[in-house]
This record gives C-alpha cells, structure tokens and sequence, in this order.
C-alpha cells in the first residue's frame, strides 16, 4: 500500500519527512499489512547521518517497519534552480551515508544513475544465491562423477 509522497520542498529535510510519515501514517500500524517506506532521492539528507541512523533504528523497531533506500546520482551537483542543498557529499559519501541509514533500519539500498546500477542490496542477494546454487551444482556433478568411477 502506498501511503505517502513526501517533498521535501527544496531542502533534503529528511527527518521532517520521516517524522510526518510515521506519525501521522502509522499510528494505525495494526491496520497495515506491510510497513515499510521507500525514500526516492538524490542527495544526501540536511541532518548528520549518526541523528538520522539512530533516530530511523528507534522508529523502526517500534513500527515493526523498514526504511528502503533508492539513491539516484546525477551529474549535476546543484538543483535545477540552481540552489545548494544544505549540506553536500560527493556520491561516494552519499552513498556510504545512506547505506549507515538502511542498515540502522533493517531495508534495502539502491544506488544508480545514468551509467546504470552501482549498488543495489537485492542484486546483491540474487547474485550470492545464483554462486551457492553454482557451488551446490559442482558439489553435485563431484559427487556423481566419484559414484561413476566407483561403479
């Protein structure tokens, strides 16, 4: 269920957006099936991530909900008003900072842009499963191919 659209009008006010969200969205939790938020951006946040990370562990453990991260890099450094967020971070530390966040409550992240994918916790997933499910292969082909040579 989609439950809110959060702009944060010009700034990356994060905890303002998250606070409104929670609540006024979630104070009926038992009602929703999943609990989860799914920030679209493509900047660092205004507040420091340590207030952010634990702030977002605190609200995630009391909702029973996760934070999912898509961060979206573009080349541009300055909005397309051409005014300075305030606080900047190359897309590296963005990303490291954004990452601090997911993992405090227990999401995902995404990080993309123009070139394609850079990071994304579910590909990440399906890759280590596609490697076990190639390791148990091999394991099995061993196997089989021993029994062979035993016959």
């Amino acid at each position: 269920r989609w439950v809110l659209n959060l702009q944060c009008k010009g700034s990356r006010n994060f905890m303002s957006a998250l606070r409104r969200a929670v609540e006024v969205d979630f104070k009926d939790k038992d009602k929703h099936k999943s609990q989860g938020l799914y920030l679209l951006t493509t900047g660092i946040p205004d507040q420091e991530t340590h207030t952010i990370s634990a702030y977002v562990a605190e609200v995630c453990r009391g909702f029973d909900l996760q934070l999912h991260v898509c961060l979206f890099s573009v080349m541009e450094n300055i909005d397309s008003n051409r005014i300075m967020p305030a606080r900047y971070a190359n897309p590296t530390e963005t990303a490291i900072a954004f990452k601090e966040i997911v993992q405090a409550a227990n999401g995902r992240f995404h990080w993309f842009g123009e070139a394609g994918i850079f990071q994304s916790d579910d590909i990440t997933i399906i890759v280590s499963e596609m490697e076990k499910a190639n390791n148990y292969s091999q394991k099995c082909a061993f196997l089989v191919e021993s029994l062979k040579q035993r016959s």
